[in-house]
């Protein structure tokens, strides 16, 4: 749970603004479990763009071509600090400190045929040219059966710990899979003695035959190309929350994405300085599918403008024991509009999801506690509104808006 900048800053995040959504989360969420910032994609160039990136990388390296952060972006690093004091501030509010990577070696790092550290090797040595990012020009692929191949990840992956790097989103690696990239990178983090959770990106048509491969090598690991502010990215989702809800468990989570929600697009890679698009119900669903699928939440608009109708959906920490507690996670209900998910609660009683995907309103519906497995429930509770919902004859019934969605707390008798 925590905050990255790529949905609101795209390529072009700022010291400054990654401490003002740090201060955000450390006063304001925290106490709710939010405690993990993120710097995304291209903190080591100089110059950057809103709407994509440059045809040509240039990024600040050191002597043996690891990425540095571009001072004129992050002023603490000049002198060659590192993320060091940047990480130590994140720190100090509480919080665990994350970056962004992209597999493989810096382009620029080849063309000046750098060495690579502890090791006689250059990095055209162990460049895979032809193995670039079809959507990304910083890195090109490393050949990991030359002997200074892992060296390579394991040098970079060795910097990021010396800064103090928490959390690390490496991303080209899911589409196509990359298996032997994730595996070297998992080890170099584990010869770096840093506990580093390692996040994968981005999941595109990401397969269920990956997922022990998956839990071997990382604990989060995306399900879907990047989600956006739009109704249809949102509805998209269901369908892979319930291929992927039966693995959730403890040390390895499948990703729905980050929440596209507050403030975003400020120099984003898609669309104007805005708002979320997504309705109030739009949102509630977003994070109602999020919990009970048990998927990471990573918020992605700037922090400090978020409107207070949006932030309320951050702190419900009824919702949010939901995330943290739940088991037996699925969906029990796919019926035209009509979407329903069960889950155990920690104390015993049965939480449900009634999401209604349709244009307008669902109407009155009427769930019987028997088609929900459970017992003759004795109460429900509403935990988005704290309200008590009527039960009849062991069943509920609610109405659901449109794109909305109801998440209740059913009590078993005895």
């Amino acid at each position: 749970m925590g905050w990255n900048s790529w949905d609101c800053f795209g390529t072009t995040v700022t010291e400054a603004e990654v401490l003002a959504n740090a201060d955000h989360l450390a006063q304001h969420l925290l106490p709710h479990g939010w405690d993990t910032v993120v710097v995304d994609i291209q903190w080591y160039e100089p110059v950057t763009r809103a709407g994509g990136y440059r045809p040509v990388s240039d990024p600040v390296l050191d002597a043996h071509g690891r990425q540095l952060p571009a001072p004129n972006r992050f002023p603490s690093a000049a002198g060659g600090a590192g993320f060091a004091p940047l990480a130590a501030a994140v720190h100090e509010r509480g919080l665990r400190f994350g970056l962004h990577v992209m597999r493989g070696i810096p382009r620029k790092a080849v063309e000046l045929d750098l060495p690579v550290l502890g090791t006689d090797a250059t990095a055209r040595d162990v460049a895979v040219p032809e193995d670039d990012c079809a959507w990304n020009p910083d890195n090109v692929g490393v050949d990991l059966d030359h002997p200074a191949g892992q060296a390579w990840y394991d040098a970079q992956v060795a910097q990021f710990a010396a800064w103090g790097v928490d959390y690390l989103k490496l991303d080209d690696v899911l589409h196509p899979y990359h298996d032997r990239d994730v595996a070297a990178y998992a080890e170099a983090i584990r010869r770096s003695g840093r506990p580093v959770v390692l996040s994968l990106s981005p999941g595109r048509r990401l397969s269920l035959a990956r997922a022990e491969h998956l839990r071997e090598h990382a604990q989060v690991w995306r399900v879907s190309d990047d989600l956006w502010d739009r109704w249809e990215d949102v509805r998209e989702q269901f369908q892979r929350a319930a291929r992927w809800a039966p693995g959730q468990a403890p040390g390895g989570w499948a990703d729905l994405d980050m929440l596209p929600l507050g403030r975003i697009g400020g120099r984003a890679e898609r669309g104007e300085d805005r708002l979320s698009r997504l309705t109030l119900d739009e949102q509630r669903t977003l994070v109602t599918l999020w919990c009970v699928a048990r998927s990471p939440l990573m918020f992605g608009g700037h922090l400090p403008d978020t409107p207070a109708d949006t932030h309320a959906l951050l702190t419900n920490d009824a919702v949010l024991e939901v995330l943290r507690s739940s088991s037996r996670n699925r969906e029990v209900v796919r019926d035209e509009e009509l979407v329903v998910w069960t889950a155990r609660a920690a104390d015993g009683g049965t939480y449900v999801a009634v999401f209604w995907l349709g244009e307008e309103p669902s109407g009155p519906l009427r769930l019987s506690g028997g088609d929900l497995g459970v017992d003759a429930p004795v109460s429900a509770r509403d935990l988005w509104s704290g309200e008590r919902v009527p039960l009849s004859a062991g069943a509920v019934e609610v109405e659901v808006p449109a794109h909305g969605t109801r998440l209740l707390l059913l009590a078993p008798a005895g």
